[in-house]
């Protein structure tokens, strides 16, 4: 995992962040309490970046993929980027070539450096801060690193973050997380356990919740995650949609992406929040597709 350095301009708050940083308390947000705005606006992506094998033919491998995966994010935009399937290379090779964001992850069979795929989120470091960050693994025992339970035989996690906005002095929740492709109890049960992690945030703040969920509008995970209270689709609520029409697994040979069942990749989101506008985007140029998935974002404001 990347270490973090802070660069703090107010003074007042160089000892508060220094002790709280990574301890997840709320004296940040006390001592700005005063001269916090009253919304927040977010551009928030959800990515799957195909994780790196000698397997994908040109002009889709890793090293083909990476400049088209820069130009596309540098397009768009995004503060929050939740990625997924992305190997411990090709997440040091995305931070090296954008500018102004840092990440935050940790292999799915824990470790820094260590094998296996990331559920990370990059950050844009000039404008946000980690107050605290943590993971769990999608099982029976989500504080065991690596942990399996319920069918599935790769581990799936989640990766979540209080982030603090220092335009506006607010702090909001990132998580992300990639659901199992094989498993229909494992993703059932993915989707029960976020539900109730997120039950241990502060309730005043907003949640924000990226991921491959290898599952459709029509399922069980997606009613679970969406119905009594839980989240939004911030595609289904926005002003504005972009290419809704489209699946969001394209297998780098569909430009359709599926169609509508096949949207897997979401970008959910409980508390306060209006969307002005969500996008499939369905970047595609001399034959290569970005990803062998279209990421989603959505534009919005989260008001307090």
């Amino acid at each position: 995992m990347k270490k973090i350095f802070y660069s703090i301009i107010l003074c007042s708050l160089v000892t508060v962040l220094a002790s709280n940083v990574f301890l997840g308390t709320s004296k940040l947000e006390a001592s700005e309490k005063s001269a916090a705005a009253s919304e927040v606006q977010l551009n928030v992506m959800t990515y799957n970046l195909r994780y790196l094998n000698d397997s994908d033919p040109s002009p889709h491998t890793w090293e083909e993929r990476l400049p088209a995966i820069k130009k596309l994010i540098r397009k768009n935009h995004p503060d929050i980027i939740g990625t997924q399937e992305a190997v411990y290379q090709q997440i040091t090779d995305l931070e090296k070539t954008l500018n102004h964001y840092s990440w935050i992850g940790l292999g799915r069979e824990g470790g820094s450096r260590s094998k296996g795929e990331y559920s990370a989120i990059f950050y844009n470091e000039h404008r946000y801060i980690p107050l605290e960050y943590d993971h769990f693994w999608l099982s029976d025992t989500p504080d065991v690193i690596g942990s399996t339970s319920w069918g599935n035989s790769i581990p799936r996690m989640v990766t979540w973050a209080k982030f603090f906005d220092q335009e506006s002095k607010q702090s909001f929740y990132v998580v992300n997380t990639h659901f199992d492709h094989q498993s229909a109890n494992a993703r059932e049960k993915s989707a029960v356990l976020i539900n109730e992690k997120i039950k241990e945030f502060d309730p005043e703040l907003p949640v924000l919740l990226t991921g491959d969920f290898n599952a459709s509008p029509d399922s069980i995970p997606y009613e679970t995650l969406t119905s009594e209270g839980a989240f939004d689709d911030l595609l289904k609520t926005a002003n504005v949609t972009i290419n809704e029409n489209l699946g969001t697994f394209n297998g780098f040979d569909d430009r359709t992406g599926g169609g509508p069942d096949s949207r897997i990749d979401w970008v959910l989101g409980k508390g306060n929040i209006f969307t002005h506008k969500t996008k499939i985007i369905n970047d595609y140029k001399n034959g290569q597709f970005p990803s062998d998935h279209y990421p989603v974002i959505s534009n919005l404001t989260i008001s307090y």
